[in-house]
């Protein structure tokens, strides 16, 4: 079996764990205030100011006179425009903590940049024993449940272009089989759903469907992720239903938002 990917280090650092997910969230919505971050990260507003702080210092972050901080130049990100991933989480939000709340696992969206996924929202579970949000995580597409997803959804040239070798030529062991994959992509076409069983990490399973546009692109994907004990194959049609009304409830809104 592979390595575990992203799994939390021994000896977490709280500190820059709170100001690298604080930048992310600048840089994937725009801005936010104080109160904005420390909900966003559960720490007290003093914290979550000494975090920005620290970002305005380094140039991660700017703050204006409506007291509200934005990404700063280090981040590069346009200040006056919201980006899709940004866009789509907001629509995105309600419906994933309904979905947490309906089958108490957590639940993500997730887009596609190359040949990388990026967690742009996550709700967590409220039990116990559960799978941690990934919120601005970024992992291999091929090993992630909504990065296959999006990655059906390409022609073979495009899947060509996006494992072309010389884009793994120092880290040739990276590339997938392509063989290997275009055939696994084909049978989750014809399903309509992935299933990802400890492929991305280890103890961890997770089933995710396509959210498209009115064209039909898939732009993200939406997964539910639980800890492989409490999996039980025999939900999955269940599971996948629900992730679908969820998943078209959210294009319905988006098509209502442009």
């Amino acid at each position: 079996m592979d390595k575990p990917l992203k799994n939390p280090p021994p000896y977490p650092i709280a500190s820059v764990d709170h100001a690298l997910r604080a930048a992310t969230i600048l840089q994937m919505e725009g801005g936010a205030t104080v109160s904005q971050i420390a909900e966003r990260l559960g720490v007290a507003r003093s914290t979550a100011h000494r975090v920005l702080a620290m970002l305005v210092y380094r140039d991660f972050a700017v703050h204006g006179e409506d007291r509200v901080y934005r990404a700063g130049p280090v981040l590069e990100l346009a200040a006056h425009s919201q980006s899709l991933a940004s866009r789509l989480r907001a629509a995105a939000l309600p419906h994933l903590h309904r979905l947490a709340d309906l089958l108490d696992e957590t639940v993500n969206l997730t887009v596609r940049t190359g040949d990388t996924t990026r967690f742009v929202a996550s709700v967590e579970s409220r039990q116990a024993l559960r799978v941690g949000s990934r919120e601005g995580m970024v992992f291999p597409a091929h090993r992630t449940t909504a990065g296959l997803l999006l990655l059906a959804d390409l022609t073979d040239e495009e899947l060509e272009e996006v494992y072309t070798p010389e884009r793994y030529r120092d880290r040739p062991a990276d590339r997938p089989d392509l063989a290997r994959l275009r055939a696994e992509l084909r049978r989750l076409r014809r399903n309509g759903f992935a299933v990802n069983k400890e492929r991305s990490e280890r103890g961890l399973v997770a089933v995710g469907v396509p959210v498209r546009d009115r064209d039909g692109t898939a732009l993200a994907g939406l997964s539910v992720s639980m800890p492989s004990v409490r999996y039980d194959p025999h939900r999955l049609r269940s599971l996948v239903a629900t992730l679908e009304t969820s998943a078209h409830a959210l294009e319905t809104d988006l098509t209502v938002a442009r």
